[in-house]
């Protein structure tokens, strides 16, 4: 997988034009989740870093899942030019990316533009066959009905993945975090750790981090043994049971136990079990005080070098390296304000111009 470069760009280039295209029945949480990161670099670097602009097929107004209209600015077909091009779906996507949808989007993929998604709108990325041979996040009710109806597309449970000129995001809050990577290669760490902190947003969540994705999703309903061992391996962490036992309590031999973990979640239920204490330790690290030494008692390892072991070649970096990586926190450099703005012509530029007299304008130097 290659990602974009990082870095801060020159501080002349111009606004990079986002558009922001509406299905029927999308979710405004993460339209939301999308767009205020790039509202919030506007205002924290006193400049117009990014414009944004939402679209629907024919210029018309939309329903987002919650029941709510959003008048978009333009038909997409009437769209300013564009660098970006995020398609924001929802609920019953199958039914709402059309033709028309697949064949406009396949003339910006011809443009060259940058293509992402965010919560279910990576279906429609993959209709017109433009993430294949790509790693694809996606809210995780459509992961399996994606992964058997484009298999060139590389699925992920992933929160959000970076892959070249593609980038996908599941569902919630999840398009917070992918913005603000965008938004630190684009303009530096600072800026993007500066807004969190204005979003009151702990911790920026990186492209390790995955989704929950509910095993009953994963197995439908043919596996209550499956489900029932899981369950007991994930109330079990500190203390982890035997195999064994595992397999008296649900009454199947270890020979079946070994059977239904390699055919349905592709690994041996030693392997599962220990991934399952690993994730939980990652999140303590990540979002506790506790002592290395803490975190591997609490997640069943009997030493902490056998813990560091095992983390590292899990996760591909010590448990310290991690708790370090989890501080983005960082001082904001103070600016004075400008005493004026560029007349506002547009959305961001109206909101851009709004927030001069805030206490946080032009706060962070890029």
């Amino acid at each position: 997988m290659t990602s974009f470069n990082s870095g801060a760009q020159p501080q002349n280039r111009a606004p990079q034009s986002i558009g922001f295209l509406l299905l029927d029945n999308f979710t405004l949480i993460s339209l939301a989740s999308a767009v205020e990161p790039l509202r919030m670099a506007n205002q924290l670097s006193g400049r117009e870093l990014y414009r944004w602009t939402t679209l629907s097929a024919d210029g018309s107004q939309v329903w987002a899942s919650d029941g709510l209209q959003i008048t978009p600015d333009a038909s997409m077909h009437k769209a300013p030019a564009l660098d970006i091009v995020i398609v924001c779906g929802g609920v019953g996507i199958q039914r709402t990316v059309t033709r028309e949808h697949v064949s406009w989007l396949q003339s910006q993929a011809r443009q060259s533009r940058r293509l992402g998604a965010v919560c279910t709108g990576s279906w429609a990325l993959a209709c017109a066959g433009l993430l294949d041979g790509f790693d694809c996040s996606v809210h995780w009710e459509c992961l399996a009905s994606m992964q058997e109806a484009f298999p060139r597309v590389a699925m992920s449970t992933r929160l959000f993945t970076l892959d070249r000129n593609r980038f996908t995001s599941s569902g919630g809050t999840a398009p917070l975090d992918m913005m603000l990577h965008l938004i630190s290669r684009d303009h530096g760490r600072e800026l993007s750790a500066a807004i969190s902190e204005m979003f009151v947003y702990e911790r920026i969540r990186n492209e390790q981090d995955h989704q929950r994705v509910p095993l009953k999703h994963m197995l439908g309903t043919n596996q209550p043994k499956l489900q029932e061992i899981v369950a007991l391996m994930e109330a079990n962490l500190e203390e982890p049971i035997d195999l064994d036992e595992l397999a008296v309590y649900v009454a199947v031999s270890r020979r079946q136990l070994e059977r239904l973990f390699q055919k349905y979640l592709h690994c041996s239920p030693s392997r599962y079990y220990l991934k399952l204490r690993l994730i939980r330790a990652r999140q303590l690290l990540k979002q506790t005080p506790m002592s290395i030494i803490e975190v591997a008692s609490v997640c069943g390892f009997v030493s902490t070098p056998h813990f560091s072991k095992c983390y590292r070649e899990y996760f591909g970096i010590p448990p310290r390296d991690e708790r370090v990586g989890s501080n983005t926190t960082q001082q904001v450099a103070m600016l004075p304000i400008p005493q004026a703005l560029l007349s506002p012509l547009s959305g961001p530029m109206s909101a851009l111009s709004q927030a001069r007299n805030e206490s946080t304008f032009a706060s962070v130097r890029l």
